[in-house]
């Protein structure tokens, strides 16, 4: 089975310090007055793609967003996406590993947690204008290496990751009680990890400690999905990063998503989109 491309932080011009953990470039730099143009991939680390100014087309996880001004693109690792950004955007890409960020409390992880799963963000030029102030202290951190630099990188994160989710209109509705939104960020993280050996909710209820009827209501409550509806859509959408993203036959598709009967898990696909994997593919590719 080939599996979905992965790609790694390039480390070819990071310091030795930060290794393979952090990096950040200037888009027009990187573009270099050429298109980028990129096929569907997936990331073993967090993306963040700010562009002040920008053009072209950015698909993650099949749901196609508008590349312009003032946007703002933050991918979690597992999520799949391809981007085609046009010559003369201008702006910075932020890759770090969630480890360089997250040592820092449980609070940042919760941050961070949210921040990423919200995709596309789209600002006026003066609320972008104070998120590109704190990238650019970033970029000139990392870039100076002054003593102490990464404690300031993290702290202008945490700040750029606060401010990405203050008056943001493309915010999903997120419950108004702090325990099942917790409960919720708890599950979803459990569900991208083991979405291949584990699919029953009772698996996840006991990796939380919650019994299934607890789960259940902290899913209805805040996303009015039950938890088995929710566990349904993360296989089907990982059953679509496959089939897309590779070449593998659809019973190799199956073995990885943990299905012994292919069968099974064609019938289970067809149900929830209508269509067969085959067709899927053939029709979205």
């Amino acid at each position: 089975m080939e599996g979905i491309p992965v790609r790694h932080i390039n480390t070819a011009e990071i310091a030795p310090e930060l290794s393979d953990s952090f990096h950040i470039r200037d888009v027009e730099g990187m573009l270099a007055g050429k298109d980028m143009i990129q096929e569907l991939h997936r990331h073993d680390f967090f993306y963040l793609l700010a562009l002040k100014k920008g053009q072209g087309t950015h698909e993650i996880d099949f749901t196609s967003y508008p590349v312009g001004d003032h946007s703002v693109f933050f991918i979690h690792p597992g999520q799949v996406h391809q981007l085609v950004l046009k010559a003369g955007s201008t702006g910075f890409l932020m890759q770090f590993h969630g480890a360089f960020y997250t040592s820092r409390d449980k609070a940042s992880n919760k941050l961070l947690c949210k921040t990423s799963h919200i995709n596309h963000y789209q600002f006026s030029a003066a609320k972008f204008q104070k998120l590109f102030a704190l990238l650019t202290s970033i970029f000139q951190e990392y870039t100076a290496k002054q003593e102490r630099h990464q404690e300031v990188m993290k702290a202008s994160m945490y700040i750029l990751f606060v401010e990405l989710l203050r008056d943001n209109n493309n915010a999903a509705p997120r419950s108004n009680n702090l325990y099942v939104q917790e409960r919720l960020d708890d599950f979803l993280s459990l569900l991208e990890a083991h979405i291949f050996e584990h699919k029953q909710v009772a698996e996840y209820a006991g990796m939380l400690n919650l019994s299934p009827y607890q789960l259940n209501a902290i899913t209805k409550a805040a996303l009015g999905k039950t938890c088995s509806e929710v566990i349904n859509e993360h296989i089907i959408l990982e059953a679509k990063r496959s089939l897309l993203a590779t070449s593998d036959q659809v019973n190799q598709v199956a073995w990885r998503l943990g299905y012994e009967d292919v069968s099974y898990f064609i019938r289970f696909f067809k149900k929830r989109t209508g269509h067969s994997p085959e067709a899927f593919r053939h029709n979205f590719r």
